[in-house]
């Protein structure tokens, strides 16, 4: 089967995305590995899948796989790439859309300077609803990894989130306590682990072992969490430049029950054709 396809990046966090409105596209677990197999395929973070809608209010709907083939509720980076997408490929003339994801609907818009801003929708905290077993919902919380007491903010974003500050993101532990928290049975659908460092009241560093992916150079969603996590915690103004190993978004969230506004690039890399 021979499959087209367009690699694509935002802030270094990279997706081979799929037209699936023109064309019917159905693949298997294997065959989605082998897309974002870095060696024997085209090489990414995501998946991402562009379908009609199936809810009369969107104008798409957007699927996220990761690159061992599961698939997940979120991913924000991937959002401003779709709306770029979509518009390169004609596929819509509208500057703001309304996609459909499996965790609800979203907005991103394409700006006049090129960089798209995407309506997250809101935190939400409920332990329930992350899922975070046994969690309480407070903005910051312990977490025994393998006998070792962290302090995490948990939460989602249409995906779940364990943020921690940490003094020093580049010394901090992600490989080593990244795979334990994405994997911590206290998480039953796994969870993102986000590492942040703060530096001022607008500024973090950070970094994000992505659950089915591992550390990625950018994650959108982690961004938001990192913010909204430091802004609970009474560390962080409303406004927050985040900057990752692949560039720098821009995140604000007004408080309580207000939606994360995400702003930042959304870059097409090539096209191409892959034999499946």
């Amino acid at each position: 089967m021979n499959l087209k396809f367009t690699k694509m990046h935002g802030a270094g966090n990279d997706f081979v995305v799929l037209d699936g409105v023109l064309q019917k596209i159905e693949l298997s677990p294997e065959q989605l590995r082998l897309l974002a197999d870095r060696h024997f395929g085209v090489g990414c973070d995501q998946i991402l899948l562009v379908e009609k809608a199936q809810r009369a209010e969107a104008d798409f709907r957007y699927r996220i796989f990761n690159a061992d083939g599961g698939e997940v509720e979120q991913c924000g980076n991937g959002a401003r790439c779709f709306v770029r997408f979509v518009h390169d490929q004609k596929l819509t003339h509208k500057r703001e859309i309304v996609v459909e994801t499996r965790s609800g609907l979203i907005t991103p818009r394409l700006e006049d300077d090129g960089r798209v801003t995407v309506n997250m929708g809101a935190p939400i905290f409920d332990a329930a609803l992350i899922p975070f077993d046994g969690g309480s919902g407070v903005a910051s919380e312990p977490l025994d990894v393998d006998g070792e007491m962290i302090e995490i903010s948990a939460l989602s974003m249409g995906n779940p989130h364990a943020v921690q500050v940490v003094a020093d993101v580049e010394r901090a532990p992600v490989e080593k306590l990244g795979p334990l928290i994405e994997r911590h049975l206290r998480f039953p659908k796994r969870v993102n682990a986000g590492f942040m460092q703060v530096m001022d009241r607008s500024h973090i560093r950070l970094r994000v072992f992505e659950r089915g992916t591992g550390e990625t150079l950018s994650c959108g969603t982690g961004a938001c969490a990192a913010v909204v996590a430091g802004i609970r915690r009474g560390l962080l103004d409303s406004t927050v430049n985040v900057a990752t190993h692949g560039g720098v978004l821009v995140i604000t969230w007004a408080g309580e029950g207000q939606p994360v506004l995400m702003t930042g690039p959304a870059i097409t890399v090539f096209a191409g054709e892959i034999n499946l």
